[in-house]
């Protein structure tokens, strides 16, 4: 297994192999750059731009499938249990973001318990710009710690959510993965993850090592020390 450094590295780059880049002092990463002037929306439907989120901050930055994907919807109840105090001692922003109407934001945060920051990107530019993709390339949820649910009980739930919703869709793209994303401040590049397919998220406990923040243990895994 890769060691966490090399994981790192592996994840950023474009056009990496082969540079002298010092990546501990600059790190940059070609899409941020093409992503950073897209238009979010927060749950009163107001805009921001997605450089607003890290210009002056670190922040971890979650891309969920749909708000009606139940990996999704499971993977966020995780990280609803991250105390706001761990953030904040790190200095560090948690932010998830979705791909539908700003309208489905306050049901998906009730549901999930999720207290933290929340925008979407109905037009999903930045997910475009920063590369996520769309499609499955397997279904395997290999041994994630955050999936509770199996595929049949996960779907049948994200259905019956979709028919118990005001407006009848999919809350998103249902081909459209995600990602995670840990930049800041400014346009240091720390961490990307482009998700293969439902299960490929990153685990929690693992961004927040890599953001700096205490971690906490979930599902199986066992507390990380830091020594």
């Amino acid at each position: 297994m890769a060691s966490e450094s090399s994981l790192v590295t592996q994840q950023i780059g474009r056009n990496m192999e082969g540079s002298n880049v010092d990546l501990s002092n600059s790190l940059y990463h070609p899409d941020l750059e093409l992503a950073a002037g897209c238009l979010l929306r927060d749950r009163n439907g107001r805009s921001f731009e997605f450089r607003d989120l890290y210009r002056d901050k670190k922040a971890i930055i979650i891309f969920v499938r749909n708000f009606l994907c139940y990996t999704c919807k499971e993977y966020v109840e995780d990280l609803a249990k991250i105390p706001k105090s761990f953030l904040q001692k790190a200095d560090v922003r948690l932010i998830v973001i979705g791909q539908s109407s700003y309208l489905h934001i306050q049901k998906f945060c009730s549901i999930t318990g999720y207290p933290h920051e929340i925008y979407v990107d109905n037009d999903r530019e930045v997910y475009s710009k920063l590369g996520l993709k769309r499609g499955e390339t397997s279904t395997s949820a290999a041994g994630s710690p955050h999936v509770k649910s199996n595929i049949i009980t996960g779907s049948i739930k994200s259905i019956w959510r979709a028919m118990a919703s005001p407006a009848f869709d999919f809350q998103g793209d249902p081909a459209q993965q995600g990602g995670a994303l840990i930049v800041g401040p400014g346009n240091r590049v720390h961490f990307l993850h482009r998700d293969m397919n439902r299960y490929d998220h990153v685990p929690i406990s693992s961004l927040l090592q890599y953001a700096g923040v205490q971690t906490i243990p979930f599902g199986n895994q066992r507390p990380l020390l830091e020594v």
